[in-house]
């Protein structure tokens, strides 16, 4: 079994939808880069993509189309001004000119050279796509690609869509062999083990600087959430709420940067009512980002970018676990908890539901969350468990195919599920527990596997039905 970073799991993104918008952009990125290797960019004379099933009923919502086009266009999620977004896309779809990697200028019209077929989903993953280039030899290359989360490509004939493959000198595929790696090596944290695992891409002193790049970016996505007021894109008129809930936290406190606003924070009264506020605060800031085409951290996916930071800043905020190594270690933790479901199940809600986003997440926060505040091997393991256990069967059914009801809200559950499940598992015996982690990872995939389509990101079923708001 191929070994994965954690930096793979939790990594820099942009909104709204990691399977919808980063998996398609990377997956024009792929095929920009496959026509170089067949031919050249100045042969093509016309680029054809189509998206299918869940990619397709969710995509204006989720930017899918606007996606294909950027990525088409040779632009990177990573970098790209998210300001701009728009005005490029009008000026496409004005122009019906599209500049192929950035370096060729041809026929483009959205309707004919970019299609959402609702009408047909590909056997292979119901994130499908396939991208043709036809060149001016009449000849053609066509590829398929399949978005399995968390901004991860497939293709039929390869199984993912990598730059590497790497075997790490101590894999863990399971969270058993977390366990007996570090009985092995006399470890008392699951950190330990992930920080030598990572040298396999990096040294340590990368690793720990990637973490704290990871972190500047998850401060500096809730700061701007915080700042942002308005209604968000997408036609159903949802008010940003982090801003408000900020001020009112707040009071009448002045700040000129995220740093002396992050101090405010720390300082402000500590009760139970008001820390839950913080928690739901951090939470809806990064997911008012995302559902606005913002970078931000996917973790282990955009839908559920705000768990994670916001239990990490809540440790950072409101608990003595404050150093730059608890930073590290509550990321390298979590993230690897990220790696077990990608293996063993899924972080793609169109295969899953949302039990494979928010779940996951809030599996990764509870487990990161446990480490730094000391818990044991075991009671990591154990609040991973916990956190999980209590998301499995949770549906996927956005309204109007936007990653705004339920999903903002469900991150701040998500966030407060998994400070609960730490506490309980810090408070616990794991060698009573009667289910183990793994056990639940395979549960929650046979539960992906029995549940209904309609619940499953395709806004047929559930809470888009019920409103009775149609994806456009």
């Amino acid at each position: 079994m191929e070994s994965i970073s954690v930096f793979e799991i939790i990594k820099v993104g942009i909104g709204p939808s990691s399977s919808h918008t980063m998996g398609p952009w990377n997956a024009a990125s792929a095929f920009i880069r496959i026509i170089k290797r067949e031919r050249s960019i100045d042969e093509v004379e016309e680029v054809f993509v189509e998206f299918f099933g869940s990619l397709a009923k969710t995509g204006i919502g989720h930017g899918t189309d606007i996606a294909g086009m950027l990525g088409l266009g040779g632009e990177d999620f990573k970098t790209i001004d998210t300001t701009k977004i728009d005005e490029k896309i009008e000026k496409i779809k004005i122009t019906q000119i599209l500049n192929l990697g950035g370096e060729k200028e041809i026929p483009f019209i959205y309707g004919h050279h970019l299609i959402l077929n609702m009408q047909k989903s590909l056997d292979y993953h119901p994130n499908g796509m396939i991208f043709k280039a036809i060149f001016e030899d009449g000849t053609e290359l066509v590829q398929d690609f399949y978005s399995v989360g968390g901004g991860f490509i497939m293709s039929q004939e390869k199984k993912s869509i990598q730059k590497h493959c790497i075997r790490t000198l101590y894999p863990c595929h399971k969270s058993s062999d977390i366990v007996k790696y570090c009985e092995k090596l006399g470890l008392t944290r699951i950190s330990d083990l992930i920080l030598m695992n990572e040298e396999s891409w990096r040294t340590q002193e990368e690793t720990r600087q990637e973490a704290l790049y990871i972190w500047q970016q998850i401060k500096e996505c809730i700061y701007k959430g915080v700042n942002k007021e308005g209604i968000l894109p997408g036609g159903l008129n949802v008010t940003r709420r982090a801003a408000g809930l900020n001020r009112k936290l707040l009071g009448d406190k002045i700040y000129k940067n995220k740093e002396e606003w992050f101090q405010q924070v720390v300082d402000a009264e500590e009760n139970f009512t008001n820390i839950n506020k913080w928690i739901a605060c951090f939470a809806l800031a990064v997911n008012e980002e995302n559902a606005s085409f913002g970078r931000i951290i996917t973790a282990p996916t955009n839908g559920a970018s705000g768990v994670i930071p916001a239990v990490l800043m809540y440790s950072q905020a409101f608990t003595d676990s404050i150093s730059e190594d608890d930073i590290i270690r509550f990321l390298l933790v979590a993230g690897e908890i990220g790696t077990l479901f990608k293996k063993n199940a899924t972080i793609s809600a169109a295969m899953g539901g949302c039990q494979a986003e928010i779940g996951v997440s809030s599996a990764m926060a509870a487990a990161g969350l446990t480490e730094i505040l000391g818990g044991s091997v075991g009671q990591v393991l154990m609040a991973a468990e916990i956190a999980m256990e209590h998301h499995l069967g949770l549906t996927c059914d956005p309204i109007k195919g936007l990653v705004q009801i339920p999903c903002i809200e469900r991150n701040t559950m998500g966030a407060m599920k998994a400070i609960t499940a730490a506490n309980i598992a810090l408070e616990s015996d794991p060698a009573k527990a009667k289910v183990t982690l793994d056990e639940v990872i395979q549960t929650m995939w046979e539960t992906a596997l029995a549940m209904s389509d309609r619940f499953k990101e395709t806004s047929e079923g559930g809470l888009a039905i019920a409103v009775n708001v149609p994806e456009c």
